[in-house]
């Protein structure tokens, strides 16, 4: 099941990838069944805070009238930044899955893990590398047709 959902995040991804955006998706998931969906659009909105992950929590705490998401678990295609992995933490998401890590600006393990942080009231489990090929892949593809129409 990791796998599918991961998939339906990386359909996410590419939504965000077809409008010229970083191509990043997500999904939250309750009781086996994908409540809310999101991708990055910062560029489209105008808005800094429109991360894929940041975009799901919306909707999931809409659908579920809280803000409250504790039995809830997401798949993202690429490691949330501090902005994202801090709202996990507020919304109180059980688990994080994670298809490639980020490098540059990862705040789940790779330049430094906030949900590692035992001060938080709230730690969020992960497990990494689902998708992992596919995740790398999309992102790949966009940088390398970005840099080509700048040229």
């Amino acid at each position: 099941m990791k796998t599918h959902y991961m998939k339906e995040a990386l359909k996410q991804a590419q939504k965000a990838y077809d409008i010229m955006e970083i191509p990043v998706g997500c999904v939250i998931v309750k009781d086996g069944k994908i409540i809310a969906r999101g991708y990055n659009n910062k560029e489209t909105k105008t808005d800094s805070t429109n991360h894929a992950e940041i975009n799901a929590i919306r909707k999931a705490c809409k659908k579920l009238k809280s803000w409250r998401l504790n039995d809830c678990e997401m798949y993202v295609t690429l490691e949330p930044c501090a902005m994202c992995a801090g709202a996990i933490i507020q919304s109180r998401i059980r688990k994080v899955y994670i298809g490639t890590m980020d490098e540059k600006t990862g705040s789940c393990g790779s330049v430094f893990n906030l949900f590692e942080d035992y001060k938080f009231n709230h730690h969020v489990e992960t497990e990494t590398g689902i998708c992992q090929s596919e995740c790398e892949k999309i992102l790949k593809d966009f940088f390398k047709e970005l840099r080509k129409s700048k040229r």
